[in-house]
């Protein structure tokens, strides 16, 4: 009787032999314990030591990359400017021919007073604590699989880059990740997958804005006609921007700053909107239709506007390259006895900014586990080698072939 022939060749084999799930784990447990929320500088350095001693395991240059300038809206309408953690950057063989680019956040949304900072087990193979699948878990899927590339004669070359504020846009690490990704085959990026293992595909963008509205105080029963009502202004424009949502683009009127008290007409107002386009051309029109509302509500209430915000992430669509990646990734997960799918999502992530670069970019190659953003957040620990192998073997086909 013949022997069932493996579908991996003797090199993948022996490079998905070296991925230790234990190793891996001893990793997530120790990075989740220091809090790395994106407000948390203090947090962010300590993770970013960390990870740049972990990721010296690679051949290539380990760098921090001080963040770019980036700002925000504050309550009395002012611009203020931000400051964000370093991010890590690793460059291995920039000579090569076939170059990938592997990408990951050590922020969490976890504030450093937040009461989610401890781990605990909630059975063999769940554990649930801060960031243990978005994504410390993912950072110790990229590296192991990494190493296991290392471990054979392959002959390709990659970036890596960790940023410090994911969970907040990527406003500090855009131009990065857009640096990075010129000149790439493909991208892979370290979100969690769902707890069956579906991946990520299509996705909507995001655009956040801030709309301040100045109008003129008045006492509300003596001459509140004198008064221009910001409040009211703010209000108005919230529902119009609402009244945009359709097939294709949601529209998100979150918070209105502002007002005071009762018997004073306010001055002062400013609204805060979030925008899902699914398409570029929603988010042209999302654009333009803010632009035309926000002018035509400051003249009818007669108020003065300044708007601050941007859409930071651009839809993200399945093309050609994006379907090869995906179907790539499918049939090494077959090979390796794993079902592979992918489903549109709202989310978004750095996979978003990447695929705007024209990169093919499977985003959601970490970790298996769920409730992520929540103190009930947990990593279903035998994805850890699962995906470790899936990412290795990924990687090594795309170098023996030297293209999708």
């Amino acid at each position: 009787m013949n022997a069932i022939k493996s579908p991996l060749s003797a090199e993948e084999n022996a490079a998905l032999a070296t991925i230790d799930q234990q190793a891996m784990l001893e990793q997530v447990k120790n990075w989740s314990a220091v809090n790395s929320g994106t407000t948390n500088l203090d947090g962010l350095a300590e993770m970013a030591r960390l990870l740049s001693h972990a990721f010296s395991a690679l051949p290539g240059e380990v760098m921090l990359v001080e963040p770019a300038s980036i700002s925000k809206m504050t309550p009395d309408g002012k611009i203020q400017d931000i400051k964000r953690g370093q991010h890590l950057h690793i460059s291995v063989r920039p000579e090569a021919k076939v170059r990938l680019l592997f990408t990951g956040h050590m922020d969490t949304v976890f504030p450093a007073d937040h009461s989610f900072q401890d781990q605990v087990w909630l059975d063999d193979n769940t554990l649930n604590g801060p960031g243990v699948a978005d994504m410390k878990g993912g950072i110790a899927v990229m590296l192991a699989a990494l190493k296991a590339v290392e471990a054979v004669d392959c002959d390709i070359g990659y970036d890596v880059m960790i940023n410090s504020d994911e969970e907040t846009g990527s406003g500090a690490s855009a131009e990065l990740i857009a640096a990075l990704a010129k000149g790439k085959t493909a991208a892979l990026t370290y979100e969690p997958a769902l707890p069956d293992g579906t991946l990520a595909g299509e996705r909507g963008g995001s655009g956040n804005f801030s709309i301040c509205f100045s109008g003129r105080s008045a006492h509300a029963g003596r001459n509140p006609e004198e008064g221009r009502n910001a409040i009211v202004a703010a209000a108005a424009l919230a529902v119009a921007l609402k009244a945009l949502t359709c097939d294709g683009l949601a529209v998100n009127p979150a918070k209105i700053d502002g007002g005071g008290a009762n018997n004073v007409v306010p001055d002062h107002a400013i609204l805060h909107v979030n925008f899902r386009p699914r398409t570029l051309e929603m988010e042209a029109l999302a654009k333009s239709e803010l632009q035309r509302l926000v002018a035509e509500i400051a003249t009818e209430h007669e108020v003065e506007t300044h708007m601050h915000g941007s859409f930071g992430r651009p839809p993200k669509p399945i093309d050609d390259g994006a379907q090869k990646l995906f179907d790539l990734v499918k049939k090494c997960g077959a090979d390796l006895g794993l079902t592979i799918a992918h489903r549109a999502t709202g989310g978004v992530c750095d996979g978003n900014n990447i695929a705007s670069c024209g990169i093919p970019v499977v985003d959601t190659m970490g970790v298996r586990g769920g409730a992520i953003h929540s103190p009930d957040e947990f990593l279903l620990v035998d994805s850890l080698s699962e995906r470790a192998r899936l990412s290795a073997l990924t990687i090594l086909r795309i170098a023996t072939k030297g293209s999708l």
